[in-house]
């Protein structure tokens, strides 16, 4: 019986790896798991390709020309087209190896300009075929108009249900891919940086029929995506050429051949909005709020905030210092400064209460404790209070791992500090809630080893306040704890209503 496996996880897990749970560098998932193929990417036109083959009879050691698809073969059978990445023992032995192979890996995954790759694992070769091309609009309508269930197995009815169900249950996928490209995110390197969308026509009849369904109470949750607001292709220039290597389309600026274009979508929104039964349409997935500056027509921007918006919208700035945004692939807070502003104008003009949630990561490569602190003293200035934030973890497959674990820019191969000890990822996620009484000791940590003792007194400008004195007293009957901050005090103050 051929066994084949595909999915999120061994997508990400397809060539060499670094497992943070093992922290060490685990060979490709197909040989660990001994299946006879892979599927990477979505994987519907290859798993329809196999099981047409395997019903004519084939034999699945022989299907070796399936886009979309992993396989191993004897050294002496390796195909000679395409690119040979450094070998497991290779990885295994030199941080710089590995991160030259992420880099090869991560630019060859076009379906268009990429190439076929190879990486050796002792006596026997991984080879990665070229990306199968993303199902086009008629197909992905297909995909989505089948006869799916929309619940979870009634075997999880004795185990209480699955709670999780409510977040998406009434919830519209309106597209797939990204090329926003984040470094940190595995999207890129599963679903593909090329856009692709649902006609209008199918995600109108979604939505009519989740208008019927129990339990609906005339909120649809989302209408989005990896990235709601990205309808097309970037540009013109990839639907023929493939995306560009090595670049990002909107990091650390817009590209200047950017399309910028919220109309379609924009109407697809009024259009779900206006059905019997609907009586919000709210966008949950997040949007790109950098694509969304670049929209010289304000029309989009405005009907987001006055009709989906649940109170709150949540995007993704991650950090404000300029080299760890580099490092992770996003653009500069200026752009997040930029869109607060006109958030919060939009907002005021139909006089509504509406607040803006960052998303805010601690602890990527690159990250220092003299960039936590900046982002702190940010958070501050600007009364954001996050009551959650995110700790980087690796995640197999992404550039931010590759840093991670190498500790160089695979781009670059300049070295990055990551901080991987489980005390130094605490001071820095503390210090993005410097406010919460509970992270008062790690704070005061953070600040003495970055000898920020100016940020520890009662002034505005202060973190912190110095943790109450012992009382101890010397021989003379004088208190030796004294308030050493005894800097000017002066206040930070921001814009806008924020948690």
């Amino acid at each position: 019986m051929p066994v084949i496996i595909g999915g999120l996880e061994a997508s990400l897990r397809r060539f060499a790896h670094y497992d943070y749970w093992d922290d060490s560098i685990r060979p490709s998932i197909l040989i660990d798991s001994k299946a006879d193929l892979l599927t990477f990417g979505m994987g519907e036109k290859q798993t329809v390709e196999i099981a047409k083959r395997l019903d004519n009879g084939e034999n699945i050691a022989d299907m070796r020309d399936i886009l979309g698809t992993c396989y191993i073969c004897p050294n002496n059978e390796t195909p000679y087209d395409g690119v040979e990445v450094p070998s497991f023992d290779n990885v295994v032995n030199s941080k710089k190896e590995y991160a030259k192979s992420c880099r090869i890996e991560q630019d060859e995954q076009d379906h268009i300009r990429g190439r076929l790759i190879k990486q050796k694992h002792g006596k026997i070769m991984l080879v990665q075929n070229k990306p199968m091309p993303p199902l086009t609009q008629s197909e992905l309508d297909k995909v989505y108009s089948l006869p799916y269930a929309r619940a979870y197995h009634p075997s999880y009815e004795k185990l209480g249900g699955v709670p999780g169900i409510k977040e998406v249950e009434f919830s519209i996928t309106h597209n797939r891919g990204c090329f926003g490209a984040c470094n940190f995110c595995s999207i890129a390197f599963h679903q593909g940086r090329y856009v692709t969308s649902r006609s209008k026509k199918s995600i109108i009849a979604e939505a009519e029929k989740l208008t019927h369904m129990p339990g609906f109470k005339g909120y649809i949750h989302d209408v989005g995506g990896p990235t709601a607001n990205f309808r097309k292709p970037s540009c013109t220039f990839q639907e023929k050429h493939g995306l560009c290597k090595g670049k990002k389309c909107l990091a650390p600026k817009p590209c200047k051949n950017l399309s910028v274009d919220h109309s379609e979508y924009l109407d697809i929104l009024r259009q779900v909005r206006s059905l019997p039964k609907v009586k919000k349409v709210f966008i949950r997935s997040g949007i790109r709020y950098d694509y969304l500056l670049e929209d010289k027509d304000d029309t989009f921007f405005k009907e987001l905030v006055e009709h989906h918006v649940s109170g709150q919208l949540k995007v993704a700035p991650e950090h404000c210092s300029a080299s760890v945004l580099d490092k992770m692939g996003k653009p500069h807070i200026e752009a997040y400064i930029k869109f607060s502003r006109r958030y919060f104008e939009y907002t005021g003009e139909i006089n509504k209460e509406q607040y803006l949630v960052p998303y805010l990561m601690s602890s990527h490569p690159g990250s220092t404790l003299d960039d936590a602190i900046e982002l702190a003293l940010f958070l501050k200035k600007n009364h954001i209070r996050p009551e959650q934030v995110q700790d980087f973890y690796p995640t197999p497959g992404t550039i931010s791992t590759c840093m991670f674990y190498t500790e160089l820019d695979p781009y670059t191969m300049e070295s990055v500090y990551v901080a991987k000890s489980e005390h130094d990822k605490a001071l820095q996620r503390a210090l993005l809630q410097y406010f919460n009484p509970k992270n008062q000791r790690l704070v005061e940590k953070a600040l003495r080893k970055a000898k920020r003792y100016d940020l520890i007194g009662y002034d505005n400008k202060c973190l912190i306040k110095p943790a109450k004195p012992s009382h101890s007293v010397n021989q003379n009957g004088r208190n030796q704890n004294r308030n050493f901050n005894k800097s000017k005090k002066y206040s930070m103050s921001g814009k806008g209503k924020r948690k």
